[in-house]
């Protein structure tokens, strides 16, 4: 695989619960390299990545009586706090995508929106706290 490669299996793997930078997966492909444990080769002009010899050997290590990383993210998720989750990624895509190809005024509005977006969750975490002390 190449690194994008790595990036959407790891999201896969996780049902999207673990989402990657390529700014840490690059860097741990660049270290598992040094160390003997993948091997890279340059396929249709992108860097693509393969265990070693050695690589298998600490993966069969592994995988003695450990769990993939991947299963304790994918299986240990709040749905609640997911959901909150996946929310916030659509919004910040949305106010990406106004970032992008939106104009002065729509990118105001957008700025006008997201700061009483703000004041609102800040205000429900008042709430809460408010109940608590009453309570």
């Amino acid at each position: 695989m190449h690194g994008y490669q790595v990036i959407q299996e790891l999201e896969r793997r996780t049902g999207g619960a673990w989402r990657v930078s390529p700014g840490s997966v690059y860097p741990t492909l660049q270290m598992l390299e040094e160390e003997g444990l993948i091997a890279s080769q340059e396929v249709e002009g992108k860097r693509v990545y393969s265990l070693t010899e050695a690589g298998r050997a600490q993966l069969e290590r592994q995988k003695e009586g450990d769990r993939a990383p991947w299963d304790e993210v994918a299986g240990g998720g709040d749905e609640t706090l997911l959901s909150l989750r996946d929310a916030a990624f659509r919004l910040g895509a949305a106010a990406m995508q106004v970032a992008h190809t939106g104009s002065k005024a729509q990118i105001d509005r957008t700025v006008a929106i997201l700061n009483d977006a703000r004041r609102q969750l800040y205000a429900i975490l008042a709430e809460d706290s408010a109940e608590e002390e009453s309570s």
